[in-house]
């Protein structure tokens, strides 16, 4: 269910709301907006009766979901989220487009210095790498783990990038939480729901890569997970689903950017990288995915891709960077979006926009 409040109910009013679903067994999460608070209720399974909450002061209407996913959706709330940073004018949502730069892998402190200053200097806010791959071979390279951490931290602290990286499990999870910006969850563990709610209870924004072959709805339900445990910065990233085609790695499925953006209001970015494989279908789709409404992209950068050691084919150069975001710059334009700078050099925590003392409706 959710919990409409009117335009000018008091914090005390949503809070004493938020008491009472708590009180009844359920959770509750407070989401304001720019004319209401909506407070939506999780963990009932049987129906609430309205009489119990609409009769309370500040309440205007107690709404019932019909939607499996319903912290995520646009029911509970009308305006786009829009993920902000501390000491950067970074943003991911809103009129900024996001872009997050930076190799697969993180393989040395001289490789990912050398694409984070091509990447910076072009125009990126966020500096991507891995330090945990998780892998299809055994043999493959795995990472360089705390030590790759600690290399993307240092890229922070001369760049002024933020760092995005991946947390494969809840072991690496502790680790990625401690020096990142903002978490990955990777489309191998979209539906690792153990790790979707531990991450939930982290403080820090989660970017969620759709699986291989998810749904819509079940892409939303993996969010909804993080977001049911308090977590409510989720950033969508589409990624490429696996078909028949032979043509590219994934196939890009663009069509779900203005899907999600009508049913939810959180951002999405896409990875043109895994979404094809191929590096010069990345421009292309780089261009479509900005001119289609995305929030952003990922891209995968490395200075001597022939040598990477993971995903070198779907690597640009840094010459190819630099023209992707000349491209993307003129369609941003056309559509309303730009690239801000990143600003001054920030610290380690980011600061993102969440509830007053209050935590977000709970719906059915």
């Amino acid at each position: 269910m959710l919990v409409v409040m009117q335009a000018h109910a008091t914090e005390e009013q949503v809070r004493a709301v938020c008491q009472k679903i708590e009180s009844l067994g359920y959770r509750a999460h407070a989401m304001p907006g720019a004319t209401r608070t909506a407070i939506g209720i999780t963990g009932n399974q049987a129906e609430i009766e309205q009489g119990t909450l609409d009769e309370m002061a500040g309440v205007q209407e107690v709404i019932r979901v019909s939607k499996p996913y319903k912290l995520v959706s646009r029911d509970v709330k009308e305006e786009n989220t829009v993920i902000k940073f501390a000491g950067t004018q970074a943003t991911i949502g809103g009129k900024n487009l996001a872009i997050i730069a930076g190799p697969c892998a993180i393989e040395s402190r001289e490789q990912a210095f050398a694409v984070a200053e091509r990447v910076h200097r072009a125009g990126a806010q966020f500096f991507r790498g891995g330090a945990y791959k998780p892998r299809t071979s055994p043999y493959s390279f795995q990472g360089l783990a705390e030590d790759g951490l600690r290399i993307m931290a240092e890229i922070r602290e001369q760049f002024g990038m933020k760092i995005i990286t991946e947390a494969i499990d809840n072991e690496s999870l502790a680790l990625v939480e401690e020096y990142a910006d903002v978490i990955q969850i990777g489309a191998r563990n979209m539906q690792n729901f153990s790790l979707l709610k531990r991450v939930g209870r982290a403080k820090k924004p989660v970017m969620v890569k759709r699986g291989l072959s998810a749904t819509l709805e079940e892409f939303f339900m993996a969010a909804e997970y993080v977001m049911s445990e308090g977590n409510y910065n989720v950033v969508l990233c589409e990624r490429g689903v696996r078909t028949f085609a032979d043509h590219t790695r994934n196939t890009l499925d663009l069509s779900i950017v203005p899907a999600v953006q009508r049913l939810s209001h959180l951002p999405i970015v896409v990875d043109p990288s895994h979404g094809t494989g191929k590096r010069n279908k990345v421009t292309p789709l780089s261009r479509a995915s900005v001119a289609v409404g995305a929030d952003g992209l990922i891209v995968e950068v490395h200075n001597q891709p022939d040598k990477a050691l993971s995903d070198g084919m779907q690597s640009l150069y840094p010459e190819q960077f630099d023209e992707l975001m000349v491209q993307v710059r003129q369609i941003a334009a056309v559509v309303g979006r730009e690239i801000v700078p990143i600003g001054t050099v920030a610290s380690l925590s980011s600061s993102v926009e969440t509830p007053p003392d209050t935590r977000m409706a709970t719906l059915r």
